[in-house]
């Protein structure tokens, strides 16, 4: 198969004119199972592409069957270095990462296996683990290699950053370095560093008034939940998964966890003469309840596949709480929910080697964090036995913690240490 898509765009975008947008779609038609259509180019840009590349469900035994993963390939030039963004969830349509500007690259940005399009006619789940999927991502480096000689760099944020860390580990060569952006390494279904974390992140003042709303929650369930209930009818929202009430409890419990990984402002928090709908407002904000809708435990299945089968995840403290909880039983119940209300069988074995790796043996890795993110408590530590970077960014959370908001000394450290590595690949 060399196309299965008809590229009758090509004639009407900018580049179609270019020698080197033609060379490109000549290089692009001798790739095997490499379907393309063309896309409008970021500005700066000489052309871009959606690509579909066949990939074995099972990368160690082909004949089991294959699906399409959806990637988005942006081109400035042959000549320059090669960006890949590992998304960990679906990619809907390109995006382009700020490191691709910082270094003039090309990128390559590959959605994840099992999620959006990149999915096969029916979803098992043996074949979703992070062997099978960083194989994806190696398959594309060897097309892909083959077109773009210069040196590759890999970067990912959130689940995609865990995704490049993954990639880097089996595939160690593929690339001159790995810049990961807020990403997690959990060691457990429940790891409780996320509890450390929160209960030290900001001032004591801050956390008691965010304990305060969760508390005051809790005990105003009966004016609460009919608010709720219009709310979601209003908002469409279904509730098959769990039940509403289930949902309004989880939300109360994850709602430090947001309220620190969004970087909410404490002055927005409602004080204690708020009334009931304000503080509701200010509820909806930060957690809401869509996040545990049947849409959302949709999107999101193949997620909380890997986070109970191999990546772990994060819990609940309910001790605080006693006498409130009303639905959630558990002690430490965990905020993954799995397809099908699968059951877990979390193995921490890859995890652990990939933490121990990253300690001992995870050299040209540069790990970017904000210093209120929650996910931070997960990240990977500093260690002084790798030649490896780490930016803990002050004041910055998940969405924040970015090379364009790092202080310009910083700046050029990352790029200068990063551009040197490049050139030694």
């Amino acid at each position: 198969m060399r196309n299965l898509f008809v590229c009758c765009l090509i004639l009407l975008l900018p580049f179609a004119g270019s020698a080197q947008a033609s060379e490109l779609e000549q290089r692009l038609f001798e790739l095997p199972d490499v379907a393309f259509e063309a896309i409008k180019a970021p500005e700066g840009y000489a052309a871009a592409y959606e690509l579909r590349i066949k990939q074995p469900l099972d990368h160690e035994n082909p004949e089991r069957g294959y699906f399409y993963q959806r990637a988005y390939l942006t081109h400035r030039s042959f000549g320059a270095p090669m960006v890949m963004a590992t998304e960990g969830y679906n990619r809907p349509s390109n995006r382009m990462y700020e490191l691709t500007g910082y270094l003039s690259a090309n990128q390559v940005d590959v959605e994840h296996r099992f999620f959006g399009q990149s999915v096969p006619d029916s979803l098992d789940y043996t074949y979703l683990n992070l062997r099978q999927a960083t194989a994806d991502l190696h398959h594309i480096r060897e097309l892909l290699g083959a077109i773009y000689e210069q040196p590759w760099v890999s970067t990912g944020i959130s689940k995609g950053g865990q995704t490049t860390i993954f990639y880097r580990y089996f595939y160690p060569d593929d690339v001159a370095a790995s810049v990961p952006y807020v990403a997690p390494l959990n060691l457990d279904l429940t790891d409780d560093r996320i509890y450390e974390f929160l209960g030290q992140v900001g001032t004591p003042a801050i956390r008691a008034a965010i304990r305060e709303v969760q508390l005051r929650m809790l005990r105003s369930r009966d004016e609460v939940l009919p608010l709720l209930r219009w709310h979601a009818k209003g908002a469409g929202l279904k509730f098959s998964y769990m039940s509403i009430e289930r949902a309004f409890e989880y939300a109360v419990l994850e709602y430090p966890f947001s309220f620190w990984q969004l970087g909410h402002d404490f002055a927005d928090i409602p004080g204690k003469a708020a009334g009931i709908e304000a503080l509701l407002e200010h509820f909806i904000g930060v957690v809401g309840l869509d996040f545990y809708a049947d849409g959302a435990m949709e999107a999101y299945a193949s997620h909380y596949w890997q986070a109970g089968s191999e990546m772990g995840y994060y819990g609940f403290d309910t001790a605080p709480f006693k006498g409130l909880l009303k639905e959630i039983k558990e002690d430490e119940p965990t905020a993954i929910f799995m397809p099908g209300k699968a059951p877990m069988g979390f193995k921490p074995d890859l995890v652990k080697a990939v933490y121990d790796w990253t300690q001992r043996g995870a050299d040209k890795m540069i790990y970017i964090y904000g210093a209120i993110d929650t996910w931070t408590a997960t990240g990977v530590p500093v260690s002084d036995k790798v030649d490896a970077l780490w930016f803990v960014m002050e004041g910055k959370d998940h969405g924040s913690a970015r090379i364009r908001n790092m202080t310009e000394e910083q700046r050029q450290h990352l790029l200068s240490t990063l551009e040197g590595w490049m050139e030694k690949k």
